[in-house]
């Protein structure tokens, strides 16, 4: 009889084969076998964008050079192509996040298209998601419509939270027109929406008295047994109404 038992610890090659030989020389029918059980976080099916992102030596001379030649454009393209092509692709890949991180949206842009066009490249709903975020936390609106141009040609969809998370970070950097298309291709998505994204725009909409009755109004059409807490008329009046009207913004 074969018992198959799964531990936490993988177990050298030489012990593994003693255990086989030993156990099959007390018990022939008996034979225990110990097999190594990998978690989510070593799944080869795990995005690369979702990874801990660690960057070598390499990466961090790349991002250091990069920093210094960004005013320098004509070595800055010599060097991305010459020394940025040629790195690992998890050191791109963790350039580039260190660069969302410290908001440095040209040299972003750069590694941007850098990644796009390499051989391993797959699109992917979590690259594109932290683009997004970066760009709408600097205020980008040219750069958002050319990341969002890209990724509905490569057939990328977002899930409904991510939406709901993307059109509530233009929203609070005070960009509702943006906001606004992005909810517009999240009421147009294929996927079921869900009542939580909704919410999360919502609260974002505070300060847009008459958007946040539009999106009000189509929450309470999909989710109808769901109630929806208005805040206080006074915090509404805080907001600059005059400048967020939404004939501003047509």
């Amino acid at each position: 009889m074969l018992i198959l038992r799964r531990v936490k610890h993988s177990i050298p090659p030489q012990t593994f084969l003693r255990q086989i030989c030993s156990s099959d020389r007390g018990t022939r029918n008996d034979i225990t076998v110990r097999t190594y059980l990998s978690g989510p976080a070593s799944s080869p099916s795990l995005s690369i964008w979702r990874r801990k992102k660690e960057m070598s030596k390499e990466g961090l001379i790349a991002a250091k050079e990069l920093k210094r030649l960004q005013t320098k454009l004509v070595r800055l393209d010599r060097f991305i192509s010459s020394h940025v092509s040629r790195l690992l692709k998890s050191d791109l890949v963790s350039v580039l996040a260190e660069f969302q991180r410290q908001d440095q949206v040209f040299l972003c842009m750069k590694l941007y298209d850098v990644v796009r066009r390499e051989i391993w490249y797959r699109p992917d709903m979590f690259f594109y998601r932290d683009m997004l975020m970066m760009l709408a936390r600097n205020r980008r609106v040219d750069e958002t419509k050319q990341v969002w141009g890209d990724l509905k040609r490569e057939g990328v969809l977002f899930d409904q939270h991510t939406f709901g998370d993307l059109v509530r970070a233009f929203l609070d950097n005070e960009l509702p027109v943006v906001a606004m298309r992005l909810y517009g291709e999240m009421r147009d998505s294929p996927d079921p929406p869900l009542s939580l994204p909704f919410r999360v725009i919502l609260k974002g909409l505070v300060p847009y008295p008459e958007l946040r009755e539009r999106v009000k109004d189509d929450f309470l059409e999909l989710f109808p047994g769901m109630v929806v807490y208005d805040p206080p008329e006074d915090l509404c009046l805080e907001s600059d109404e005059d400048a967020r009207t939404d004939s501003d913004l047509e």
